[in-house]
């Protein structure tokens, strides 16, 4: 499934199922723009694509801010190209049972997953009308079908993530852009390592379905697809990938 020619922002690149969503595009052709403020991480994710003989830069933005992005938006055309393809994966995470959850944590919550995908989103929608093509897929949460007991802030925040992404794919249906979503469930990433110790990810391994947590390849491998000519008439989808731990 052939990305070549194409230009693709993934937010949130620089570690985990960003890194491996920027690698398997890259792999599938698509230049590739790794917006992240971890900028280290970003080079190296960079770097890892050049050396594997494709495009990419990395730019620091915080996708929170309308002028950060606004700016990488800019760099990037000027580097690589019009966009086509968005992958809204940068988000942040964290357990606060909710009579603690602050309104300075809802906010933040709130700010990075939910209006950093918006901003992202309007920066780069006009160049995918310009194409009459486009791509995007946004990285929500199995916990917004399951629920999570003391996360309600983050389960908001990804829940309106994917009634954004309903709404988009909608409203551009027939200017050929797709919007599509892919809620992660149980995946190995240095993110769940920050909040999940070692012994509690292996008793959630035990009580698996499959035995084992997902890998982020296995999100970049759903995310690869759907950004793909082949899945033109998949739209406002929703791709579990969860190991069948929640089989909808």
């Amino acid at each position: 499934m052939s990305l070549k020619g194409k230009v693709a922002v993934i937010t949130g690149g620089g570690s985990g199922m960003g890194r491996a969503t920027c690698l398997q595009l890259a792999k599938d052709g698509a230049a590739i723009a790794i917006w992240d403020w971890n900028e280290n991480g970003a080079k190296e994710t960079a770097d890892m694509i050049a050396k594997a003989g494709g495009r990419a830069i990395a730019v620091k933005v915080d996708v929170a801010s309308a002028a950060q992005v606004a700016a990488a938006t800019q760099r990037t055309h000027a580097e690589l190209g019009p966009i086509t393809i968005l992958v809204n994966n940068a988000g942040i995470s964290g357990m606060v049972p909710f009579l603690e959850v602050t309104e300075e944590i809802w906010d933040r919550m709130i700010l990075i997953n939910l209006k950093g995908p918006y901003l992202c989103t309007k920066a780069i929608i006009p160049d995918m009308l310009a194409a009459g093509w486009g791509r995007i897929v946004n990285i929500t949460s199995s916990s917004t079908q399951l629920g999570s007991k003391k996360m309600t802030h983050y389960v908001a925040s990804k829940g309106g993530l994917a009634g954004f992404t309903k709404a988009l794919a909608s409203e551009f249906a027939r200017s050929g852009i797709t919007a599509n979503i892919v809620p992660p469930n149980f995946i190995d990433t240095p993110m769940l390592r920050e909040h999940v110790s070692k012994e509690a990810i292996d008793a959630m391994a035990e009580k698996s379905t499959m035995g084992h947590p997902g890998a982020p390849e296995d999100i970049a491998a759903a995310v690869a697809y759907l950004c793909s000519v082949a899945a033109k008439h998949i739209n406002g989808h929703t791709l579990s990938v969860n190991g069948g731990n929640y089989m909808n």
